[in-house]
């Protein structure tokens, strides 16, 4: 059955960094989609989960160094879809790959990515997805196995497989997403890609080419050894969903676990790094 939203638009000035973070708080409240706009950001709440004091845990909400002005409206089912597609642009990554949804036409990319989010997280839009879609795009996965945790839409792991991967596992704790996932696993055309609802990795053992984790800080930090259990030696562990100030946190630990450091990204105050086993 078809359900009204909410919709929250953010005035955000400036707007740098100040969206991104904006946007981090807000994720822990059960707004389902997000979009940035030009003056700051939408979010958008089913009904059901709405009250009035819906926003009181938004520190930021007041703070002195910014200014934020909130509006809220009611959506109705049967606006949501044509309000979403308005909203929605193509995401272009370099030179060879785009994100866009099916309702865009092809851009004649070499990397052509058909996302349809409905609510799930990663739809390149984020610094965070865009620092690990490059990533994807510089490194050789022709014939890799690869872990993507906290998988959101399967975006990464999408594209993993159109640059050679062999087989995809995509993980992540929300069914919504799960099933979002499978959903544009198959409009791409993907082969050997399974997504399944878990919260951790099921491997313990040197399993993974190349392991995809954009999460967040503290979910990264306490998984960070599961990961390097589950990595080959020589495999690839990319990280992001954490700010600048917390890559040395993120360092430490990986350190602990005998992972190297290769390089690292940074994108309006968040960070995304590179490690080898």
């Amino acid at each position: 059955m078809a359900q009204a939203y909410i919709e929250y638009c953010f005035s955000i000035s400036p707007k740098t960094p100040w969206e991104d973070i904006l946007l981090a708080e807000l994720q822990i409240l059960p707004f389902e989609s997000f979009i940035s706009t030009e003056k700051g950001l939408n979010a958008y709440v089913p009904t059901k989960y709405h009250n009035k004091n819906f926003l009181k845990s938004v520190k930021l909400l007041n703070r002195n160094e910014i200014e934020i002005k909130v509006t809220s409206s009611e959506i109705m089912p049967e606006n949501w879809n044509e309000k979403w597609e308005s909203n929605f642009n193509p995401v272009y990554i370099g030179d060879d790959c785009v994100i866009r949804t099916d309702f865009h036409e092809n851009q004649g990319k070499i990397y052509e990515l058909i996302i349809n989010p409905k609510m799930s997280f990663g739809t390149g839009h984020h610094s965070t997805t865009v620092m690990m879609l490059e990533f994807v795009l510089e490194t050789l996965l022709e014939g890799k196995i690869i872990l993507d945790m906290g998988c959101g839409t399967g975006v990464l792991g999408i594209l993993a497989q159109k640059k050679g991967a062999v087989q995809i596992h995509a993980i992540d704790n929300d069914p919504w997403c799960v099933e979002n996932c499978i959903e544009n696993s198959k409009i791409n055309n993907c082969m050997n890609f399974h997504a399944d609802e878990a919260s951790l990795v099921d491997k313990d053992y040197p399993f993974y080419d190349i392991i995809f984790a954009n999460i967040n800080r503290n979910i990264l930090l306490d998984q960070i050894s599961s990961y390097a259990k589950a990595l080959k030696v020589g495999g690839n562990l990319f990280l992001s969903g954490f700010y600048e100030d917390d890559k040395q946190l993120l360092f430490n630990s990986c350190q602990k676990e005998n992972l190297t450091l290769v390089s690292t990204k940074e994108n309006k105050s968040w960070c995304a790094m590179k490690f080898i086993k």
